[in-house]
């Protein structure tokens, strides 16, 4: 069964002979695999959380940077490559939720730190595990090898495209 990207491919390959659609359908399928995951399986297991897959992202953030789980909103959407106003309606939510509170900075008045509070340290020590579950099932039709040999290609992909690669 051709998946969409194969059919493109062979449809452009019909209609401009010269052009290299093989790269388009590496692509394609770059960003459909990106989108699927994100759809099918990492949207879904933060949803029975009651959050979204971004404010996930911004507890787990917050629970790896270790004791006492605190950041700047400028360390978290900087870590997490969004824009301040993607931030702060994350991070909205997640206080209205109990999750993360906002507090003065100790060394700098204009500054905020994020933390996590209990509720929100116990929620992610309680989803982390599942998540990481999710994800090596969502990987599982590949090999270990495989896994091992993808997570290379796309490292020297992004180290490419971000202008450091070989």
């Amino acid at each position: 069964m051709k998946d969409r990207a194969q059919r493109a491919e062979e449809e452009w390959n019909r209609e401009k002979p010269g052009l290299d659609a093989k790269v388009m359908a590496t692509v394609g399928r770059l960003l459909e695999a990106a989108h699927l995951m994100e759809r099918e399986k990492l949207s879904p297991l933060a949803a029975q959380f009651d959050l979204h897959k971004g404010e996930f992202d911004v507890i787990a953030t917050l629970r790896r940077s270790g004791r006492p789980y605190v950041l700047t909103p400028t360390d978290l959407y900087e870590g997490l490559m969004l824009s301040s106003g993607a931030m702060t309606s994350r991070l909205d939510r997640l206080e209205r939720s109990g999750l993360i509170e906002r507090r003065p900075s100790p060394v700098d008045r204009r500054s905020i730190q994020v933390q996590l509070t209990p509720a929100g340290l116990a929620l992610i020590d309680k989803v982390l595990p599942l998540h990481v579950a999710n994800e090596q099932q969502a990987l599982a039709v590949l090999s270990l090898k495989e896994q091992r040999q993808l997570d290379e290609l796309l490292a020297k992909l992004i180290g490419g495209l971000k202008g450091g690669g070989d």
